[in-house]
């Protein structure tokens, strides 16, 4: 009777390891899509001048509804101050029309609406989840070397067991008024965000999961 005993209870066991929800440490991917920018050539103009962007991405994953994201990405700030609507003083040899290369080293937290998984488990995770997210970043763009502060919300969803895709859009908040090489044409005094430069990214991305949980459970 005892070796019956024995016997269900490590069926059971068994049965709960394949229904529960394999998760993942790390993950990490490619991103890419297109960015605009936002300063004394352009003040409110969403999507003005759009540029392509690109670059790496990797989570660590604390828990299914809570990340940190960290990526590496490359694009630029292009406009033309002498087609808005704002007239510029003369300042001799001041160029106007820019085209600026950005690299962009950021980490951001990411609070999910919904625990993420492939939904297979109890714990009943959701394959696709929107999140909002806010970090710190570093900028090394046109005249500066600044940090930034992305603000933004994406959406992902499980792919597969290990691959997930996603879209994600930040507005970076840099810290300086160099980055379209336009500096503080006006002469007035910047405050802590107050007449600097910022850049939007709207990106979409494919990444693959690392480092599984709960190895002893799952034999991996």
């Amino acid at each position: 009777m005892a070796r019956i005993y024995s016997v269900i209870a490590a069926l059971l066991i068994a049965i709960g390891c394949q229904a529960q929800e394999l998760e993942y440490k790390m993950e990490f991917g490619l991103m890419g899509g297109a960015g605009f920018y936002m300063g004394d050539a352009n003040l409110n103009g969403f999507y003005k001048n759009v540029t392509p962007a690109g670059g790496l991405m990797g989570r660590y994953n604390i828990n299914p509804r809570m990340s940190l994201k960290f990526d590496l990405g490359y694009g630029s700030v292009k406009g033309d101050a002498t087609k808005g609507d704002n007239k510029f003083p003369a300042i001799e040899g001041q160029k106007w029309k820019f085209d600026n290369s950005v690299i962009d080293l950021g980490c951001q937290y990411e609070i999910s609406f919904w625990g993420y998984g492939t939904g297979t488990g109890y714990k009943g995770h959701k394959r696709l989840t929107p999140y909002i997210q806010l970090g710190l970043g570093f900028t090394y763009g046109g005249d500066a070397l600044t940090m930034n502060i992305p603000v933004g919300f994406g959406v992902k969803y499980k792919l597969k067991e290990r691959w997930n895709v996603g879209a994600d859009w930040t507005m970076r908040f840099s810290m300086s008024d160099k980055l379209d090489g336009i500096s503080d044409p006006y002469k007035i005094q910047s405050g802590f965000l107050k007449n600097k430069d910022s850049y939007s990214w709207t990106m979409v991305y494919i990444s693959y999961d690392l480092c599984p949980k709960y190895r002893k459970c799952n034999n991996d």
